[in-house]
């Protein structure tokens, strides 16, 4: 059988097993180390934030932003609805109900318009708002400075979810930087990785502080064993911290080979009518995390299952873009204010095997798969 092509493996090699390697040797094993304080040193700096507080998923980087923002049971959290569902998890984590808000077309990202309808109705009501929680899609950052200005007018917290946007920027701001707090994701499919974890990203040295608290079980700064609150147990270990940041290092030349896996689909599908690269032209500010392209079955005769089947067949992962929250059954009771958008994403969208690892005889045997399958239609 011929070998599986996945969407996006991990892309590690000699200079993380050396940084591993030499983490171990150092026999700092246990959770926390000094692998771990140059990590958060170094996301700090590249994210232009003054504290970072490395845990041990993304997930978890949402959980914690929540409490220390004190969101609680009864707030309701305004956030995407076309994202991976541990960002509404996180919310019902910490007892509060997420409110969906539908996309912009061209990105996915939440809808600044529709925000702004669901802040006023909610204010008008007399409802507590604890947070506004957007998510920056596939790689490319929201709209914050448009999010920024209804915050500061409804005088509410923005943590930003920039789980998928590492290396990505906006208005010439990185991804991560914008918000009281921002949670990003090193999970193995990730732009970078350390196999699991993540980073809690703020300017703020009281959230910082309490975030670290948090993850350390709560434990009280005494010899013995002191708790007077729940804690979690969401540290990241020095070794995977170790392996993050051979990661960063060679992040910039990862994003460029990810660039690279765009040009090539973006040629490929340059002359089929009704087939577009999601996210549109401007790929300026994007990371170049995931691919996606969308397919009007009207224009083209097939459907974007179709190709995924085809894909399939050849032994190459694909999946459609994210099923939207307010559909998902374990929240279709939530509140949500959509536009149709989401749904048609969901609907017409194929994500293709985007990884910096891809060789170029993978990419080849892609191209020819696809090839092949628009021949037949």
């Amino acid at each position: 059988m011929t070998k599986r092509i996945f969407m996006s493996a991990p892309d590690v090699g000699i200079l993380e097993e050396t940084y591993v390697l030499d983490a171990i040797r150092s026999g700092w094993i246990a959770p926390l180390g000094p692998d771990v304080d140059a990590f958060e040193k170094s996301i700090a700096e590249f994210t232009q934030r003054s504290h970072a507080v490395a845990l041990s998923s993304g997930t978890a980087a949402l959980h914690l932003a929540l409490l220390a923002h004190g969101v609680k049971p009864g707030d309701i959290v305004v956030t995407s609805t076309m994202t991976f569902a541990a960002t509404a998890n996180a919310i019902r984590y910490v007892g509060a109900e997420p409110y969906f808000i539908d996309s912009l077309a061209a990105t996915g990202n939440i809808d600044p318009s529709l925000l702004d309808e669901a802040l006023t109705g909610l204010y008008t009501r007399g409802e507590r708002v604890g947070a506004v929680l957007p998510v920056d899609l596939l790689g490319k950052v929201a709209n914050y400075p448009a999010i920024l200005a209804l915050t500061a007018h409804f005088d509410v917290p923005l943590i930003s979810d920039a789980a998928e946007s590492l290396g990505a920027s906006h208005s010439g701001h990185p991804a991560g930087s914008f918000g009281s707090a921002a949670a990003i994701s090193f999970n193995g499919n990730k732009i970078m990785t350390t196999s699991g974890g993540g980073m809690l990203l703020t300017d703020d040295p009281n959230i910082a502080a309490r975030v670290r608290y948090l993850a350390t079980q709560a434990r009280q700064p005494v010899a013995h064993y002191e708790h007077t609150e729940i804690g979690y147990n969401y540290r990241l270990s020095n070794i995977l911290a170790a392996l993050g940041r051979a990661q960063l290092e060679r992040l910039p030349s990862m994003i460029a080979r990810r660039q690279h896996v765009r040009d090539v689909y973006r040629k490929l599908f340059a002359r089929i009518e009704g087939v577009a690269i999601f996210g549109g032209d401007n790929d300026t500010a994007d990371n170049f995390w995931l691919t996606s392209i969308t397919v009007d079955p009207m224009v083209t005769g097939w459907r974007a299952s179709e190709l995924s089947t085809a894909l399939a067949a050849e032994n190459i992962e694909s999946r459609p873009l994210w099923k939207p929250m307010h559909l998902q059954p374990v929240f279709a009771h939530n509140r949500a204010l959509v536009s149709g958008v989401s749904e048609r994403l969901f609907e017409t969208g194929i994500t293709l095997p985007s990884g910096s690892v891809l060789s170029d005889e993978d990419l080849a045997r892609i191209t020819t798969s696809i090839q092949a399958f628009l021949g037949t239609k």
